[in-house]
Parts: structure tokens; sequence; C-alpha cells
């Protein structure tokens, strides 16, 4: 038999208290059951979808390393490290969230997804189409790195928040509401064991008065 709720009086006010928040812990453990499988749904889902980023993200660095090679090949390597050297800086990133069933969880967004070989900042002079493809090729592997960032960081929040409300879930189905029934039923055998009583009571002075 489950626990009994501590310091709760055996009376009629009580026991319909006991009966509300059942109800009411009934109704928010299915609550939370909806909850945490739409959030296993939605898990899935963009777990497919980080499976696909990976493989976007990893064929992207691939391409991107074998063009930086070519260029190397083709002008050397302290001329591409210099070039580099040269090169602006990373484009920024803009962050905000959106919400799944609840959670945030993060947008990122590159804020330029391929420049001009003026935008890049190393000159004209001295450089090769090689260098030229192999830029294009990293700005490509950082916008699928970026994109995969966002949906891994994604699936964390959404493991954690599942893990919580299957916590959540599980006091109420094993913890609290058993504990709210027990007590309910044993409140309801007090007041049966207390109407008995009365009962008898009320017949034994009947029947003294009765007998004078």
């Amino acid at each position: 038999m489950a626990d009994l709720i501590e310091g709760v009086n055996p009376t009629r006010m009580e026991l319909l208290k006991l009966k509300t928040k059942v109800k009411l812990a009934k109704k928010g453990h299915r609550l939370l059951k909806e909850k945490r499988d739409a959030l296993i749904m939605e898990f899935f889902n963009i777990l497919e979808e980080a499976k696909g980023a990976r493989r976007q993200a990893e064929a992207r660095l691939r391409e991107a390393f074998n063009a930086l090679i070519l260029a190397q090949a083709s002008m050397g390597v302290m001329k591409v490290t210099q070039c580099a050297y040269a090169a602006k800086e990373t484009p920024g990133i803009e962050t905000y969230t959106r919400s799944i069933m609840g959670v945030r969880v993060p947008v990122l967004e590159l804020q330029e997804t391929s420049r001009s070989v003026i935008e890049r900042g190393y000159g004209l002079a001295d450089t090769t189409s090689q260098l030229d493809e192999a830029a294009a090729r990293f700005e490509e592997a950082l916008a699928a790195v970026v994109q995969l960032a966002e949906v891994e960081r994604s699936i964390k929040l959404l493991a954690k928040e599942i893990e919580s409300t299957k916590r959540r879930v599980n006091a109420l189905e094993n913890v609290l509401i058993p504990r709210l029934e027990a007590t309910v039923k044993y409140i309801k055998m007090r007041l049966d064991e207390m109407e008995r009583e009365n009962f008898f009571k009320l017949k034994r002075i009947k029947a003294i008065m009765e007998a004078r």
C-alpha cells in the first residue's frame, strides 16, 4: 500500500479536497504524458534532420579541404597562408530562438553565406581560381557547420526536457497519485468506522433511555 499523506485529518471536508487533488493530479499526469510523447516525436524528427546535417557538413568540409590542397599546389602553401591572413573576418551569426512544445531552441543564421573575391579581402594579383574555389567551398562548409550546431543543440535541449517530463510523469504516476488515492481510501475507512461507532453509541443511548 502506498504511503499516506501526513498530517491529514479524516474529515469529510478533507476528503473532498483530496478527491479534487486526485482529479487535478490525474489530469496533469495525462497532459504531461501527452507532452512527453509529442516531445519524443519531435526529438526523433530532429534526430533524422541532424543525421542529414552531419553528412552535409562532413561532405562540405571534405570538398573544402580538397579545394585547399589544390590551391596550395597551384600557389604554394606560403602564399595561400598570406591570403588567409589578409582575408576579412568570418561573417557574423545572428541568433534567436523558437519554441518546440514550450522548449526554446536556438536558430542560427549566418549573415553572409557567400562573398565575392573583393569582399573576402585578399587581392586579385598573384592568386588563382583554385584559391577562389577553396574560399567558396569553406564558406559553404561554414554554413553547413552552423546548421549542424543549431540542430545538435536543439537535440540536447529536447532530450533534457524529455528527461525532466519523464521524471514528473513517474513522480505523479508512482508516488503522488497512489499516495493521494491511499489517503482518500484511508479517510473513507475512518469515516465509515466513526459512522458505525456513532450508530452503536446512538443505539446504546436509545436502549438506555427506553429501559428507564
